[in-house]
C-alpha cells in the first residue's frame, strides 16, 4: 500500500480541513480531504493550498456519488426544492428558534448534486492526486476510467462484503471496509467482524479497515485481520491543525463512545453523528421522518452551517464515530501519527511474543 500510494505509513486520515490533511501527509502517512459540499472553484482553491504545502508527496480526495438518488428523476434543483415539505420547514424553524439560531434569508445553502460531484473529479485529477474516493455507492465505471487515465487509483467505502465485491466489479483499486462503529453513512455490521469478512471476498485487492479506529493498538488488530491499512477521521477533528469550532471541540473531548447516534437527520442517510439537541429533536416521537437524500440535505445544509458558526452548545454535531471515547487531548496531526506508529510496533511486538519459541 505505501509503495503504491508513495507514504510511508499505512494511516488514512479524512478531513474537511485542508491543514490536516496537508499535515498528516507531511507527517508520512496519507491525507484525504473531505470534498462533500464544495463547488469546483472552493475544491480547485483548496487543492492549490495543500499542493503548495505538501510539496509533490501523495494525498487523496473523497466525493460522494450515491447510488441512487431523488436526482435521476428531477434534475432541477428548484425541482427538488419544491418536494420539500413546508412541514419540514416549520419544523426546522421551530427547532432554531427554540435555541434562539437565526438563520439569514439571503443566504441561501449550497446543495450539492450529481453533477457538481462529477465536475469535482476533474479538479481532483487536475491536481494529481493520487487516490479518488467514493464515500456513497458504487463508483460508476466511467468515473473509475477517468481516474485511472489520469493516473489515479481509485477507493471506495463499504458496509458489506456483497458491495465490497461489486465495487470490484466496476474497477476500483482499493476498498475501505467501514463498521458500524465509524462517523459518516455507515452500515450495521462492526469493523471487526467486517473486515476479515471484505478481505477474503476481494483478495487481492487491498483492503482498509475504518470504524472507532483511532489508536496503534487498534491498527494492529485491523492489520492482524487482513486490512492493508486504516481509514481514520473523528481522530482528526481535534488535533490542533483542525478548524473544528471550540465549543465542538469541547464536545468531542468530553464525550463517551455512548454519546454517537446513527441518523437520518442530516443528509437522509444513516449517519453516525455526535448526540446533540439537533439529533434528539429530529428523533422525538412529534418530528417528521427525515427525507430521502438530497432533500434533507437542501433543508438542513443552511441550518447546520448556521449552528456551527454561531457555536450553539445545545445544537451543534459533527459526524464522529465511537471512537470518540478514545480521544482526550488536542495534540498535533504529527504527534498522532507518531504516537499510531509507535502504538502499533509495541502491539505487533506484544503479539509477536506470544508465538515466539
Amino acid at each position: 500500500m505505501c509503495d503504491a500510494l508513495g507514504m510511508e505509513y499505512p494511516i488514512f486520515a479524512f478531513s474537511h480541513c485542508r491543514d490536516v490533511v496537508a499535515a498528516v501527509t507531511n507527517a508520512g502517512g496519507f491525507g484525504v480531504f473531505g470534498a462533500l459540499g464544495s463547488v469546483p472553484a472552493h475544491l480547485d482553491e483548496q487543492l492549490r493550498w495543500i499542493d503548495e504545502q505538501v510539496r509533490g508527496r501523495p494525498y487523496g480526495v473523497d466525493i460522494v456519488l450515491p447510488a441512487r438518488s431523488l436526482e435521476d428523476e428531477h434534475a432541477s434543483v428548484d425541482e427538488l426544492d419544491a418536494m420539500i415539505p413546508a412541514g419540514h420547514r416549520a419544523f426546522l424553524d421551530a427547532l432554531l428558534a427554540r435555541h434562539g439560531v437565526h438563520l439569514a434569508p439571503s443566504a441561501p445553502a449550497r446543495v450539492t448534486s450529481k453533477a457538481s460531484e462529477r465536475n469535482l473529479v476533474d479538479v481532483a485529477l487536475a491536481h494529481g492526486v493520487r487516490l479518488l474516493v467514493n464515500a456513497l455507492g458504487p463508483v460508476p465505471p466511467d468515473v473509475v476510467q477517468r481516474c485511472h487515465d489520469g493516473g489515479a487509483l481509485v477507493g471506495a467505502l463499504v458496509g458489506t462484503p456483497r458491495h465490497a465485491a461489486k465495487q470490484v466489479g466496476n474497477g476500483v483499486d482499493i476498498i475501505v471496509a467501514q463498521g458500524t462503529e465509524a462517523a459518516g453513512h455507515t452500515g450495521d455490521v462492526s469493523t471487526m467482524v467486517l473486515v476479515p469478512q471484505v478481505v477474503d471476498a476481494v483478495a487481492p485487492v487491498p483492503v482498509l479497515a475504518a470504524g472507532g479506529i483511532v489508536t496503534g493498538r487498534q491498527m494492529a488488530a485491523a492489520m492482524a485481520l487482513g486490512a492493508e491499512g486504516v481509514w481514520t477521521g473523528s481522530l482528526w477533528l481535534t488535533v490542533q491543525e483542525s478548524d473544528t469550532p471550540p465549543v465542538l471541540k469541547d464536545k468531542i473531548l468530553a464525550a463517551s463512545s455512548s454519546e454517537t447516534v446513527r441518523t437520518r437527520s442530516v443528509t437522509g442517510k444513516p449517519n453516525r453523528f455526535l448526540r446533540s439537541a439537533w439529533t434528539d429533536a429530529w428523533d422525538a416521537p412529534d418530528a417528521p421522518p427525515p427525507l430521502p437524500w438530497p432533500l434533507q440535505m437542501m433543508l438542513t445544509t443552511g441550518a447546520i452551517s448556521r449552528i456551527m458558526q454561531v457555536q450553539q452548545r445545545e445544537l451543534v454535531t459533527t459526524s464522529v464515530g465511537q471512537g470518540v471515547g478514545l480521544i482526550d487531548a488536542p495534540r498535533s496531526a504529527r504527534h498522532v501519527v507518531a504516537s499510531l506508529v509507535e502504538e502499533f510496533i509495541e502491539a505487533a511486538g506484544r503479539v509477536g511474543a506470544l508465538v515466539t519459541t
